[in-house]
């Protein structure tokens, strides 16, 4: 831990929980740099404090009504756009009372979730530095940066009949790649990409939750197309915290036990993420193709992956009997201490930045099955650039494919090659965060920015 350097760093998380854990791993990185934290959060999924001593919080009352709440809930784009909306007043309001206290040492800067575009207006007028996290990859913004291009070129919006056609321009991409929501890019997508990308382009840096060997090329294009400094620091995850972020849950712990039973490298780990969503005939298809692998699995089922059900109700009578002990079904799991569990041998996963690059630094293959976003394009160049996985198709998904993709991964001859090239990128992800390595070098960087900014004097108007 280095001495606190008299300097506070206010930092705001758009809060849905693929974007609140990076932002706090940043936040526990910064910290240990010598920096004071400041957390502003929303009293939506606003986190227990108690849990984080380290920092200071302050909660800010976005006032969404009961209707507008449970309308959004069903979907994220019109959340983050109402976020950006109801948040703006109440963050200038707490980020001005922040700013005029004398009574403490300078703020240097705010970080802000580079989704919480109305940020940038309101550092502009309280003239105070901002740097943005993207929480997602590098190639995924890049992608996300050229809308206007793809839209000119006609690849938006998506037509059916073009979704396994390449993107030229952006190899190895195909339609199908692009980032999405429930099948469709609406102009209310359209133009939240646009706010993100814009208000980014006029910040004082991005942060990454990235590390250059693993993106190497789209990081070289955003350094050619933006001007302002870049700054891939990740993975988060594997920085030794000196206060690691605890995470506690009141659900089933015994898959540990049960996995402590299997032969090395021989589960398969099954989690899509804390938002994606499968119909009734999907979870069916999935639950017959584990069974008939005869591979060991770990499937997770969160309450209400599948719309309506509350649980396992679409399971055949005596399914999970019949598995024998081969297969483990639960509705919650710590995903990093599976991953990096030695009897793990695969993870079929929705692709999620986070779980990517989780995945990676364990050297886990996977099996991709992207959802919605930027999920698309993290499993194309899982499976295609990385070549660290396969692509199982979701509108696709027949109990017979699954068995053969299973097996492909985690039986064939093809599947040790990929285990072979996902280890060795995991021996890249480690070392980025050694005293040489790329991510280290680029976080001393950052804070050296950081360090040089000018103190921020506030003045009432």
């Amino acid at each position: 831990m280095e001495e606190r350097k008299g300097r506070r760093i206010v930092l705001f998380p758009l809060p849905l929980q693929g974007h609140i854990n990076p932002m706090f791993e940043l936040a526990n990185i910064l910290h240990s740099r010598g920096f004071s934290i400041i957390i502003l959060h929303t009293t939506l999924n606003s986190p227990d404090p108690s849990k984080y001593p380290h920092f200071t919080f302050h909660f800010l009352h976005e006032k969404l009504t009961e209707t507008e709440a449970e309308a959004s809930g069903l979907d994220t784009i019109s959340l983050v756009i109402l976020l950006n909306i109801k948040c703006c007043s109440p963050f200038e309001d707490c980020l001005s009372r922040l700013l005029s206290d004398e009574s403490e040492e300078p703020i240097a800067c705010l970080i802000s979730d580079a989704i919480f575009y109305f940020t940038g207006g309101v550092a502009d007028i309280l003239r105070i530095p901002r740097f943005v996290l993207r929480t997602g990859g590098a190639a995924s913004f890049f992608v996300f940066s050229a809308f206007p291009f793809l839209r000119e070129k006609g690849y938006i919006p998506i037509q059916e009949s073009q979704l396994e056609e390449a993107i030229i321009e952006f190899p190895p991409l195909k339609v199908k790649d692009l980032p999405i929501f429930n099948k469709c890019i609406s102009e209310s997508l359209y133009q939240l990409i646009l706010n993100m990308v814009n208000a980014t382009k006029t910040s004082s840096g991005i942060i990454w939750n990235t590390f250059q060997e693993l993106e190497q090329e789209p990081l070289a294009s955003l350094h050619h197309d933006f001007t302002i400094p870049i700054y891939p620091i990740g993975p988060f995850h594997k920085f030794n915290f000196p206060s690691p972020i605890t995470i506690s849950s009141s659900q089933d712990e015994t898959y540990i036990s049960w996995l402590n039973q299997q032969a090395p490298k021989s589960v398969l780990y099954v989690s899509f993420g804390s938002i994606a969503a499968i119909n009734g005939n999907q979870f069916t298809e999935i639950a017959w193709g584990l069974a008939n692998s005869n591979q060991p699995f770990l499937w997770v089922v969160r309450p209400g992956l599948v719309k309506g059900k509350e649980w396992l109700e679409l399971l055949p009578n005596g399914f999970v009997e019949e598995l024998n002990g081969r297969g483990k079904i639960i509705k919650w799991a710590n995903q990093i201490e599976v991953l990096g569990h030695g009897s793990v041998g695969a993870f079929w996963s929705h692709n999620g930045w986070n779980s990517t690059l989780e995945s990676i630094c364990e050297g886990v293959p996977m099996i991709c099955m992207p959802c919605f976003t930027d999920q698309g394009i993290n499993a194309r160049y899982v499976s295609d650039v990385w070549r660290v996985g396969l692509q199982l198709e979701k509108g696709l998904l027949e109990r017979k494919e699954i068995e053969i993709c299973i097996k492909r991964l985690m039986v064939e001859k093809e599947g040790e090659e990929i285990r072979e090239r996902s280890m060795l990128l995991k021996e890249k992800a480690c070392f980025a965060w050694k005293q040489d390595g790329s991510s280290f070098q680029w976080l001393n960087k950052l804070v050296d920015h950081i360090l040089s900014l000018d103190s921020f004097v506030f003045q009432a108007q």
